[in-house]
């Protein structure tokens, strides 16, 4: 019976990864579409985030059935609780991107980032990419040294945050209002992309050795 416990807790680990693969896909796309001013690209992403959902669904699932039918206890039961913690930061990781392929879409035919400003944009959406697919990898491998080092690339992620932000406030800016919500919001849609897989990987250190990194839960 433990046996097969176990097992299962490895698909769900297994479906975790999975659902990184989906979010990386979408964040991707996501940039293609905002950088090139492509619809079909961004009503592609948008479409597809039924496919994140319902991979939460099943994960979620999957996982109040080992609480309710095998009922674990200490480090099981934490598997088992971060395991439907992390699948929330991964759904909020693919709605993030959704948000993204929205803004590119309300601008087409134009395209949303003013040139000036897509090293700095495409910087994120590429610091962002990497983390979900490390991520992917934290998960499958319970990868601590990984784990801490995808702190150094929020660390970046901050930096281009508020680099984001001085090209907003520079009294060269000549794009208007409308343009700088939308940069604003985008710098913020991939530094949350970042946290939360800052925060996916905190959970995997937390299963590994029961003990809650500082930014667990931020």
């Amino acid at each position: 019976m433990r046996e097969q416990f176990h097992e299962q807790l490895d698909r769900i680990f297994v479906d975790l990864a999975g659902i990184c693969r989906l979010v990386e896909a979408a964040v991707g796309q996501a940039t293609e579409a905002l950088m090139t001013g492509d619809a079909g690209v961004a009503e592609r992403v948008i479409s597809a985030d039924v496919h994140i959902d319902l991979a939460r669904e099943a994960v979620e699932e999957a996982a109040f059935d080992l609480l309710s039918l095998q009922q674990p206890v200490a480090g099981d039961l934490r598997t088992v609780v971060a395991a439907l913690r992390m699948v929330t930061e991964l759904e909020r990781m693919g709605d993030l991107s959704v948000h993204v392929a929205k803004i590119a879409r309300l601008r087409v035919p134009d395209v949303a980032v003013p040139e000036e400003i897509r090293p700095t944009v495409g910087r994120m959406a590429h610091v962002a990419e990497d983390m979900v697919s490390r991520v992917a990898k934290i998960i499958l491998n319970r990868d601590l040294e990984d784990a801490s080092a995808l702190r150094e690339d929020d660390d970046e992620m901050d930096q281009l945050r508020r680099t984001n932000f001085t090209e907003l406030l520079s009294d060269d800016w000549d794009h208007g209002v409308e343009a700088a919500v939308d940069i604003a919001l985008l710098g913020r849609y991939y530094e949350r992309i970042a946290d939360h897989a800052v925060s996916v990987a905190n959970r995997v250190v937390f299963v590994v050795t029961g003990e809650n990194p500082a930014s667990v839960g931020a």
